[in-house]
């Protein structure tokens, strides 16, 4: 079998990019041992606190450069961002610390606390090994299960005049603190971006599934960093449903891929494409990456039985409905990361809630605004709005331009301007139309699909000169009065939507962290997705099925309230198919919608 087009023409550095779950790490760890099996000497290295190279290969690695027993060509690094996160925020506290008073060194710990701080070490760490050509001499290929996100990119071309900048107040509060170690490695980021830039350097690997809403990512991803001049991209579609029996469930997957795939935009369409086969186990050890790229699975399990816990034992979406209907008014939010499904889980409940005769609006921050695709119609009792973040930046830029800018000079207002254009102001402003939708779930129920990141509610809770400098931005206080809200567990109910896998569960159970810090607690976990859920009769599924479970169980120990969706047929789309979601039995219901 010819092997697979991502090894052709491989440059020395790649970096494989995707949403939780959707085998980035596999991709990464599959290509290094395909490379070294040629003889090619490679350096693995994983700045993603979900990636987990050591558990694929078998052995510890950790934040050392450490030699791989299964393949001796491969060397392997995993920074820890966390660790990294750390050792950042000290550099820039340490110099302080003692000049000023507790309450401004507590403010800025706060500030250098969220995902941006995080996002900026971890690109400290992988920056040194591409900007210093000498550290990665011996190799001929460096592989990041990670990558630079257009938000990281973008920050590193922000105005290089901090210090004056700060000082003299012109600058915008919404990234200060994680910006202010940025200065003194302007140079070495310069050469990275440089590097990224170069495709005779540099190859972004973007990792999808064949699902719409991983394709929609993808493509949004793709088209940021080819704006940012990293237009060398390859596209790796994974784990797509081989034809192993003929299942109805399987099969149905199959011909919903084969659509998505005869459909796949322009920008992805004219990439070079390497498709991989789903398996049925996971992808551990190198016997089984050895498979990842070319080997099509094997038939496994026991036809005609169900794995434990998959026939009815796992609490339905309809039980939370139930618990969510006791309310007239109030805020529930659905939150996690892109691809798991939250959009759907929000507008079921939404059709669910409103055909109950409850007041429901249904609102997303989603650019796309598949809110109406997916609805397919309209729904008494329901109102769809739209909350864009680029009409909210448009108008928090001009609101600062007028307030903070009225005074500056051409040069401070241009300084002032490019600012602005940081991705964590776009956070701040759509927080300030968050806080509209917010205060109207007093009189009505409010669901939105999506919620403020970690990062964002830790920005809205920050104390010291950070918090009061956001305030005054801002002109008002609706940040105070939505934070208060926000951690009222009568007021908000907070759901968490994940996949019944390793990745996007442990990226949950980080956003779970993240919320604590700022004083809340999810209300509830929906498991999308679930192969288990679905009663598989199919083998190959049914060993799936299996593998789900830990995860479920995992689940369950972290939240007292949980749901299981299953795998269904057919997306669900349409009021009838969302509707049929919150049923206690939502597969026999997709069967006579579909």
């Amino acid at each position: 079998m010819n092997p697979p087009a991502l090894l052709d023409d491989l440059p020395k550095f790649a970096f494989f990019t995707g949403k939780g779950g959707v085998g980035k790490t596999s991709a990464a760890c599959a290509t290094a041992l395909a490379l070294s099996d040629r003889g090619e000497s490679v350096l693995l290295v994983s700045t993603d606190p979900a990636s987990n190279i050591g558990q694929v290969f078998g052995q510890t690695i950790g934040n050392q450069i450490t030699t791989l027993s299964a393949a001796a060509g491969i060397h392997a690094l995993e920074i820890d961002p966390e660790a990294a996160a750390a050792t950042y925020r000290e550099s820039i506290i340490d110099p302080v610390r003692g000049l000023l008073p507790q309450r401004e060194i507590q403010a800025m710990t706060e500030q250098l606390s969220g995902s941006c701080t995080t996002e900026i070490a971890s690109f400290n760490e992988f920056a040194d090994l591409i900007a210093d050509p000498d550290r990665t001499s011996d190799y001929d290929h460096v592989l990041f299960d990670t990558a630079p996100t257009g938000h990281t990119i973008r920050l590193l071309e922000l105005p290089g005049d901090w210090s004056q900048f700060i000082e003299e107040g012109k600058g915008d509060a919404s990234c200060l603190g994680p910006m202010a170690g940025l200065e003194s490695r302007r140079v070495v980021y310069r050469a990275t971006v440089n590097a990224l830039s170069d495709p005779a350097s540099t190859l972004l690997v973007l990792v999808a599934r064949a699902q719409h809403s991983a394709i929609r990512e993808a493509e949004r991803t793709s088209r940021e960093l080819a704006a940012l001049g990293m237009g060398n991209q390859h596209l790796l579609l994974n784990a797509l449903m081989p034809h192993v029996d003929d299942d109805p469930l399987s099969t149905a997957i199959r011909d919903e891929e084969h659509q998505v795939l005869a459909a796949l935009p322009s920008d992805l369409a004219h990439l070079t494409r390497t498709t991989t086969p789903l398996h049925a186990r996971n992808v551990v050890g190198a016997d089984r990456l050895h498979e990842f790229f070319t080997s099509a699975p094997t038939r496994s399990g026991q036809p005609g039985r169900h794995p434990r816990g998959a026939a009815g034992d796992y609490p339905s979406l309809s039980t939370l409905v139930d618990q969510l209907a006791a309310q007239t008014h109030g805020l529930f939010m659905t939150l996690g990361k892109g691809g798991v499904g939250k959009t759907t889980v929000a507008t079921a409940i939404a059709v669910a809630l409103a055909g109950r005769g409850r007041d429901v609006l249904l609102t997303t921050t989603d650019p796309a605004g598949n809110l109406a695709d997916t609805l397919h119609g309209t729904v008494e009792n329901l109102t769809i709005t739209k909350i864009d973040p680029d009409e909210a930046l448009r108008e928090y830029r001009d609101d600062v331009l007028t307030t903070k800018g009225t005074h500056l000079d051409a040069t401070g207002r241009a300084q002032l301007m490019e600012d602005l254009q940081s991705p964590c102001t776009q956070e701040v402003a759509v927080f300030r139309k968050f806080s509209e939708a917010i205060r109207e779930a007093r009189d009505r129920i409010v669901i939105i699909d999506t919620a403020p990141s970690g990062h964002t509610l830790l920005l809205l809770d920050a104390t010291g000169s950070y918090h009061r400098e956001m305030l005054h931005q801002m002109g008002d206080t609706p940040i105070t009065s939505s934070m208060t809200r926000l951690q009222d567990s009568d007021y908000t109910k907070m759901i968490v939507v994940t996949l019944p896998e390793t990745t996007p569960v442990l990226e949950a159970e980080q956003l779970q962290r993240d919320l604590e810090r700022a004083s809340i607690t999810p209300w509830a976990w929906v498991i999308n997705r679930s192969v288990a859920a679905a009663h598989p009769a199919s083998a190959f599924l049914q060993t799936i099925a299996d593998g789900e479970l830990p995860q479920i169980e995992h689940v369950q120990h972290l939240s007292g309230r949980t749901a299981v969706v299953p795998l269904l047929p057919t997306p669900p789309i349409g009021r009838d198919s969302l509707y049929g979601l919150t049923q206690a039995s939502p597969l026999a219901s997709s069967a006579t919608t579909h």
